[in-house]
């Protein structure tokens, strides 16, 4: 197919309103969780205004996009899949130093110094010590500030236009401090189930704890508001990550009950990658609910995510369709798909993309790996949804299992050497030795397990000339160009182990601080190149 084919093929499908925008054309990218940066300005942790000079170094490049995990406040829990909130953002990214009146205060600039320091090069980011000492500086600064900021008009038009979320957030999160994080159904009864006057007139210790966490997400909406503005003026799209569940520690479901099944939890069933499947814990949705108020929850939560995103990543856009369920006390072999006719998978799920793609002026980018249904990919093409390839999981699977050239890829997708939750291509190339062996076969090379540099950059550039229109690839692959841009041991370099619970997930900082990823010529140099065939 030519691509005037595909552009109007794609100008008339569901989303060619979303396409008129993003521009039908190859666009280059880096993926980057925004916990992993760290400036000569940030406070133990990649902040809000990082991206600004992270956006600005990718315009110069040539670069126009920049994707990021998902950045909903999580409370004490470190896994961004995890939030307390469909809609709030973490606060632990604020960036302290760029608060107004910040620097009036010598209190203020003193813990923001100290907590400057906690941005050294250590390997893995501190969440509690951040988390503490932050919050401290935060209550201090409400104190102090509060009532000047609040008194605004812009403070009071933010708190108008996000009261269908912002205010049921505040108090659940309120009460989770003053509960001491237990779980709201662990809960006294009338804090469980509150009576509706709890929420027009809380009492006025929990409205005061209420008050300063919104007072929090409206400094996070600023914040983040100006970084999207930002990008516009430069070309460069930001690219988000929509969850597709959501924590049954969230306000959404202490809330929100109804649109939820409490009994029954989602996962995956059994494969050739985990013989026990996998149990994840998030309750599944109740669709009929949903649907019964015109799926109004997912349309605001859209709504919310485009104050800051111009693209976004469906996660596991095959649980719209259907998705594996498990009884709460059961393990994952004890699962089934649900909704359990096979008849009812692509109307269940189109009718979802469909609401999804009419409410939002987002591009998304569909993530399909793992065992999808032809009929889903199918469905998602006629919509003019991309998928996602991974391109060490791009094979012949039912032929001779040899690797797929990536210009044959459809233009209806993104392509990637990796993800947050792979190996990295380097402890790929080396510790799965037969797939490395054929790719190498594939591409002429002779195999050592010590990938070299000129093979990595020719891998990379290989996702930059695919078929598809979307290229991005996690920022540390760039890196990995330059030995001394990354950690000694690449083990480090891996953001998250699926299935494990360790310190080591979520908690992955680049080795160089962002102004000296930003000046380095030769990476510079190396990543315009990629561009060139």
């Amino acid at each position: 197919m030519t691509d005037q084919n595909i552009i109007q093929r794609l100008n008339a499908s569901a989303t060619g309103t979303q396409w008129k925008k993003i521009g039908i054309r190859d666009h280059h990218g880096i993926n980057v969780p925004l916990f992993s940066l760290h400036s000569q300005h940030s406070c133990g942790i990649g902040e809000y205004p990082d991206l600004i000079p992270l956006i600005d170094w990718c315009h110069a490049i040539g670069f126009d996009v920049i994707q990021l995990l998902p950045l909903n406040d999580t409370g004490p829990e470190t896994s961004p899949y995890c939030a307390l909130s469909a809609y709030a953002l973490n606060p632990i990214h604020l960036g302290l130093s760029h608060l107004d009146h910040a620097s009036e205060n010598s209190s203020l600039n003193k813990q923001i110094s100290e907590l400057q320091q906690l941005t050294t090069r250590t390997q893995r980011v501190d969440y509690k010590s951040v988390q503490t000492r932050k919050d401290h500086f935060l209550r201090e600064y409400y104190r102090l500030y509060g009532s000047t900021i609040t008194a605004q008009n812009e403070y009071k038009t933010f708190k108008e236009r996000q009261s269908f979320w912002l205010n049921d957030y505040a108090l659940f999160k309120a009460l989770k401090v003053q509960q001491g994080w237990h779980p709201w159904e662990e809960w006294p009864p009338f804090l469980r189930d509150p009576d509706p006057s709890f929420f027009s007139s809380p009492p006025a210790n929990i409205k005061e704890e209420a008050d300063y966490h919104i007072f929090l997400q409206y400094l996070c909406f600023m914040q983040f508001t100006n970084v999207k503005a930002h990008a516009e003026e430069k070309n460069v799209f930001i690219k988000g990550d929509i969850p597709i569940l959501i924590n049954r520690e969230s306000a959404d479901v202490w809330r929100h009950r109804n649109f939820f099944f409490l009994d029954i939890v989602a996962g995956a069933p059994p494969d050739m990658y985990s013989q026990e499947g996998q149990k994840w814990g998030f309750p599944l949705y109740n669709w009929d609910a949903i649907a019964s108020q015109q799926y109004r929850w997912w349309i605001e939560r859209l709504a919310v995510a485009t104050n800051f995103y111009h693209i976004y990543r469906i996660d596991h856009i095959v649980g719209f369709f259907r998705i594996w369920g498990i009884p709460l006390q059961h393990t994952a072999r004890d699962g089934r798909f649900i909704p359990e006719d096979t008849n009812t998978w692509i109307p269940h799920g189109e009718t979802i993309m469909k609401v999804m793609l009419a409410n939002s002026s987002m591009l998304p980018i569909g993530e399909d790996l793992g065992t999808i249904p032809p009929e889903v990919r199918v469905c998602l093409k006629t919509l003019g949804i991309c998928g996602t390839k991974v391109m060490r999981w791009e094979r012949r699977w039912n032929e001779d299992r040899g690797y797929i050239n990536p210009k044959d890829y459809p233009k209806e997708s993104m392509t990637t050497v990796s993800t947050h939750d792979s190996e990295t291509l380097e402890i790929w190339w080396k510790k799965q030795t037969e797939e490395a062996k054929l790719y190498a076969t594939t591409r002429g090379w002779t195999y050592d397990p010590t990938l070299t540099q000129q093979q990595r950059f020719a891998i990379l550039q290989a996702s930059h000339h695919s078929g598809s229109l979307f290229h991005i690839n996690l920022l540390n692959e760039y890196l990995a160009l330059f030995p001394n841009l990354v950690w000694p041991n690449p083990e480090d370099e891996r953001i998250n182990f699926p299935g494990t619970i360790s310190d080591r997930n979520w908690s992955y900082r680049t080795l160089p601080f962002l102004e000296e990823i930003t000046a380095n010529a030769a990476l510079k140099q190396n990543m315009t190149e990629l561009l060139n065939k």
